[in-house]
């Protein structure tokens, strides 16, 4: 932790030198002593200071200085450091505005010039002061920290991905802290440019794009290679599971990732049904544990990527990246697993990321705190989701379409909910319409039977109602069924006995695809089981036949 900051401020040298020298001598080893020698280099100073998330633990201000007094300066500086110690330097003469600053800024003190010697008319003062801050101040937080409003989607999508991503980072709600508010003023930001990003370097991002937020916090985004063996696209179970093999059996592996490891599963709160965890493990964890195995294999993962396009050029396979950029390798795996379903409402849109929300959302948990939150489906996702919001919210409302939550949820976790209190479960309903205005308010329900209407009020509504192929970059690209999965191996569409298109002697390779050299694997894949344990198992089998290729390249 960076040591506090004690500030002194004259336009006088040699006085600006001496008091230097008197609070160095006794308060160096505690604290880190700055001087300005003018109010406006003070001003630029201290809006650094708190750009980096420094603690200022006392400013002592000349009185007498031009272009503005060190009274109206400590006004201008309280802005930034409320609870800063305000102590005035002042000649016999200014007294009497030093004690009328008392009242105006609630000066905490004013000492007289000259003040040998220091250790009677000085330190003792000082060391008092010190002392009181000390007691009632919390050192800030040494690290990066987001500043964004609940209102701002912008500002959930980047806690999102920091957060997912394992970036630690403080979160700073601009409505709560003046201090903050008045700093992003200053840095040319307001409530419409959110989030803003402080970072301990001194520098800040304004509503930054993920790849730009990505590279500040030091997330790699860019491959160091040239040439690569494996591209692997999507790091869900999957896509975890053939990097980690990969790379622990001698392969350059890349892999391109759009937001977080872990895929959809990351965002599970508790996996309980997943082999050799008996109590469950979350599956950003499990995520973070595989990670974590790749690198020590050497695997490359390349954060806030976004793969756009794919081209043949044998014996090379070419993934094309959002920036422009291409990353060649002999072959590529699509894992690109699935994609949440939107619902399709009015309201759902303006209110996305602002109390409607996709998923578990964790990071959300504590924001809706003894607030009553709604669960919109019906399968294991969504009652792994209302269990955590559970240890939050006053109340969580499940919304089911169906008349019971067997069979589409395990009967392991229908008992857990039905035994949690602060759980309820409406059957037989869907959602008609949110209603909100910079907030949600309330949820329209319509019952599938009667198609009545009924309002309810609630703070946030998280939805888990199924998901879809991500596969719109391959789409005319590779084979794939009607629903958008990805076809392989024996399912592929055939002619007169051999996969259309297909120019070579052999039958595709299991989990490959149309083209060769490119496989798909976990549930992006036709026919795929849907489960964590199924994709990872075909993460882990579709490397074997990836080396088959790689023979015959």
């Amino acid at each position: 932790m960076a040591r506090p900051i004690i500030m002194t401020v004259d336009d006088d040298s040699e006085v600006l030198g001496a008091i230097e020298r008197d609070l160095r001598a006794h308060y160096a080893s505690d604290y880190r002593i700055v001087k300005a020698c003018s109010p406006g280099e003070a001003m630029q100073a201290a809006q650094q200071l708190k750009t980096r998330g420094m603690s200022v633990a006392l400013f002592l201000v000349d009185q007498r200085m031009p272009g503005m007094s060190g009274t109206e300066l400590l006004a201008e500086l309280k802005k930034l450091f409320p609870e800063s110690v305000k102590v005035l330097l002042t000649a016999y003469a200014d007294t009497e505005a030093a004690i009328k600053s008392i009242n105006e800024i609630d000066l905490d003190h004013y000492l007289l010039k000259p003040w040998d010697p220091p250790s009677e008319r000085l330190y003792p003062v000082l060391d008092d002061l010190l002392s009181k801050w000390s007691t009632k101040v919390r050192l800030p937080f040494d690290g990066i920290r987001l500043v964004g409003a609940q209102s701002s989607a912008e500002s959930f999508r980047a806690k999102e991905f920091l957060a997912r991503n394992l970036v630690p980072y403080q979160w700073i709600d601009i409505d709560r802290d003046p201090s903050i508010k008045e700093l992003i003023m200053k840095l040319g930001a307001d409530d419409g440019h959110l989030p803003v990003v402080l970072l301990p370097d001194g520098s800040h991002l304004v509503s930054p794009d993920l790849n730009v937020l990505a590279e500040k916090v030091g997330l790699q985004t860019k491959p160091k290679a040239p040439f690569y063996d494996l591209v692997v696209v999507g790091s869900g179970p999957a896509g975890l599971a053939v990097a980690l093999y990969g790379g622990s059996e001698g392969l350059r592996v890349v892999m391109v990732e759009q937001s977080a490891p872990g895929g959809q599963a990351a965002t599970s709160s508790r996996i309980e049904n997943y082999l050799g965890f008996p109590s469950g493990i979350t599956g950003a964890d499990l995520a973070q544990r595989a990670v974590a195995q790749a690198r020590r294999f050497g695997v490359e993962f390349l954060t806030a990527s976004v793969a756009v396009g794919l081209r043949r050029e044998d014996p090379y396979r070419i993934v094309t990246l959002r920036d422009g950029s291409e990353i060649p390798a002999y072959a590529v795996i699509f894992t690109t697993g699935m994609s949440v379903k939107r619902l399709d409402v009015p309201g759902v849109e303006q209110l996305q990321g602002i109390g409607v929300y996709y998923g578990a959302a964790m990071t959300e948990g504590a924001t809706y705190r003894d607030q009553h939150v709604c669960i919109v489906g019906g399968a294991n996702s969504a009652g792994q989701g209302a269990m955590f919001f559970a240890r939050y919210a006053r109340k969580v409302t499940m919304l089911v379409r169906a008349p019971a939550l067997s069979p589409a949820m395990s009967q392991y976790l229908v008992d857990r909910i039905n035994g949690t209190k602060n759980i309820e479960v409406i059957t037989k309903v869907d959602v008609a319409e949110v209603r909100g205005n910079g907030r949600l308010d309330s949820v329209v329900l319509r019952n599938v039977l009667t198609g009545g209407l009924t309002e309810l009020g609630c703070a946030a509504m998280f939805i888990f109602i199924g998901a879809k192929p991500s596969t719109d970059m391959v789409q005319g690209v590779l084979a794939t069924d009607e629903q958008g999965f990805v076809l392989t191996g024996a399912d592929l569409p055939r002619l007169n006995g051999r996969p259309r298109g297909w120019n070579l002697d052999r039958d595709p390779f299991l989990f490959e695809t149309s083209i060769p050299g490119v496989f798909a694997a976990g549930d992006v894949r036709s026919g795929a089981n849907r489960r964590v344990a199924a994709a990872v198992g075909e993460g882990s089998a579709s490397i074997f036949t990836i080396h088959k290729y790689l023979q015959t390249v």
